[in-house]
C-alpha cells in the first residue's frame, strides 16, 4: 500500500518561500503512469490543485500558481517537493500530497497545516 507523508514548516513569514516535501513509501515515484500531486485547501474553501510531477519527471502547474511554484523530485529518496515563493496570508492552507493514476486519486498524505503570518 502506497503511503505519503508531508513534511515542512508549519509557519512561514510573508514574502518568504514555502517548502514542503512528500515522502512516499510502499511504492516508487517512478512507477509507470503515476502522477504525484500537490493540493491545498485554504480555510473555508475547496481543494486547489497546484501541480504535479509525473513518473517520468514531467511537470505540470496550475496556471494560477505557475509563476510562484516549483515542483521537483529526488528519486534516490523517493520524495517530491513543493516550493511556493512570495507567500501571503492567502496561502495559508492545509497542503496535501497525493498519488494519481488514470485520473483517480488513490493515495493521500494526511495533510500539513501551513500558516503564513509575521
Amino acid at each position: 500500500q502506497v503511503q505519503l507523508q508531508e513534511s515542512g514548516p508549519g509557519l512561514v513569514k510573508p514574502s518568504q518561500t514555502l517548502s514542503l516535501t512528500c515522502t512516499v513509501s510502499g511504492g516508487s515515484i517512478t512507477t509507470n503512469y503515476d502522477y504525484w500531486h500537490w493540493i491545498r485547501q485554504p480555510p473555508g474553501k475547496g481543494l486547489e490543485c497546484m501541480g504535479y510531477i509525473g513518473y517520468d519527471g514531467t511537470i505540470n502547474y496550475n496556471p494560477s500558481f505557475k509563476s510562484r511554484t516549483s515542483i521537483s523530485r529526488d528519486t534516490s529518496k523517493n520524495q517530491f517537493s513543493l516550493q511556493l515563493s512570495s507567500v501571503t496570508p492567502e496561502d495559508t492552507a492545509v497542503y496535501y500530497c497525493a498519488r494519481e493514476t488514470t485520473f483517480t486519486f488513490y493515495s493521500w498524505g494526511q495533510g500539513t497545516q501551513v500558516t503564513v503570518s509575521s
